[in-house]
């Protein structure tokens, strides 16, 4: 248990208990909640400010439809702590329930999000149900497409602010006592036998008595450096806004088409057309916006959304982002192969944001009580991998 290095009065105050890598919203949920336990952190983070990572460029939608019970889990958490955010920490993080509509186009994929429907009431998402095409055209009106022929519908699912979430954590942790450098590259570690005794940075060494690993899609690279095992790959993730407009309602549930996900949804007056791509693989660290996915995913809102076949895509209001996909595409959280004191809180291939809020809080409550205390999230091991333990579940959600 690493709560005895914390609580041991003769542990050296002047050096932080826990050096957190990476400041975007999990790494500074994790520095919040240890900072609200009495631990004193540091948080490193190579941007040039807050919001210079990805989590700056998330679209903000929230979720407890998923395929597997460990995803729903987090969600409900997520969402129960989303609730007194403001409370707990002094901001409203923008929660709004508009709902997450999913469509299926052939039987297969209704299949599937029936299965995931009938999963999540298992786990208590009772308000989670089965759609017909009635239903779908009473939910979003705008949705004009023949081969829709059901779906799936959550009320309780919708949106949050990133930007919110990212700055309440921060000047939480901050006002607790938490250090953030920011311009600070991560270039080495020193070494105790299997324990990190101090990070190495390009502004000098910073000693420590644990490390938490949680820079999104550079946590594969920090890993490497520091000796331990972290299995997350970057991966492009693209968003092409319209011109504002009042074409859909702002309150229009985000809508995703199950086969071959593009979605949309209304955002600060604009509509957000999205669709996953494999990513450039000649460059995947690439922020570039292709003009060829712009073209192919407008044509795809006209054909399916007719009330935008008038409102014109702001090409130069494009941007994308980066997702930190691990294999099985669910979270890495607890302690990482290669060091004593080394954690990881990464490869959440797309939930980061939505998930930061549990995370922070599971890897406290692992890093000071030496267990899980929410819910059980051993599945989410980072060594699963090696132990041929990932986990198994529908690509479609």
């Amino acid at each position: 248990m690493v709560c005895s290095e914390f609580s041991d009065p003769r542990r050296d105050v002047s050096k932080p208990d826990v050096v957190v890598i990476g400041a975007g919203v999990v790494g500074a949920s994790v520095a919040w909640h240890l900072a609200r336990r009495g631990v004193k952190v540091t948080l490193l983070d190579r941007g040039h400010g807050k919001g210079d990572g990805s989590s700056a460029r998330a679209t903000g939608g929230f979720r407890v439809q998923y395929g597997t019970a460990i995803n729903i889990r987090l969600s409900l958490l997520s969402r129960a702590k989303l609730r007194t955010f403001r409370e707990d920490v002094g901001v409203d993080p923008g929660y709004e329930t508009a709902g997450y509509l999913w469509l299926a186009t052939t039987t297969r994929e209704l299949t599937i999000l029936r299965d995931g429907c009938a999963l999540q009431h298992l786990e208590g998402v009772i308000e989670a149900e089965v759609v017909t095409t009635d239903d779908i055209r009473r939910l979003n009106p705008a949705v004009f497409d023949p081969k829709v022929i059901g779906g799936t519908y959550c009320p309780t699912d919708g949106f949050l602010r990133p930007g919110a979430i990212l700055d309440g954590y921060l000047h939480g942790a901050r006002a607790m006592g938490a250090e953030v450098r920011w311009d600070t590259r991560v270039t080495g570690v020193e070494r105790n036998g299997e324990t990190i005794s101090a990070v190495l940075t390009d502004r000098g060494p910073v000693p420590c008595g644990a490390v938490v690993v949680a820079c999104g899609p550079w946590s594969g690279e920090v890993g490497r450096i520091l000796g331990v095992t972290i299995a997350v790959q970057p991966l492009r993730r693209q968003v092409a806004p319209t011109v504002p407009t009042q074409a859909l309602p702002g309150g229009m549930p985000m809508t995703i088409w199950a086969g071959d996900g593009f979605h949309l949804r209304v955002r600060d007056g604009r509509v957000l057309l999205l669709r996953p791509t494999e990513g450039d693989p000649r460059d995947p660290w690439s922020t570039a916006v292709e003009d060829s996915w712009v073209r192919e995913v407008t044509e795809m809102a006209h054909a399916r959304v007719p009330a935008l076949r008038d409102v014109p895509t702001d090409r130069l209001g494009c941007w994308a982002g980066l997702y930190e996909m691990s294999p099985d595409k669910h979270a890495l959280l607890g302690r990482a192969h290669g060091a004593a004191n080394a954690f990881t809180a990464t490869g959440n291939s797309g939930h980061g944001v939505m998930h930061s809020p549990a995370e922070g809080l599971l890897l406290s409550e692992l890093m000071i009580d030496g267990a899980f205390r929410s819910l059980d999230a051993t599945s989410l091991r980072p060594t699963r991998f090696a132990e041929g333990a990932a986990i198994e579940g529908s690509a479609l959600l």
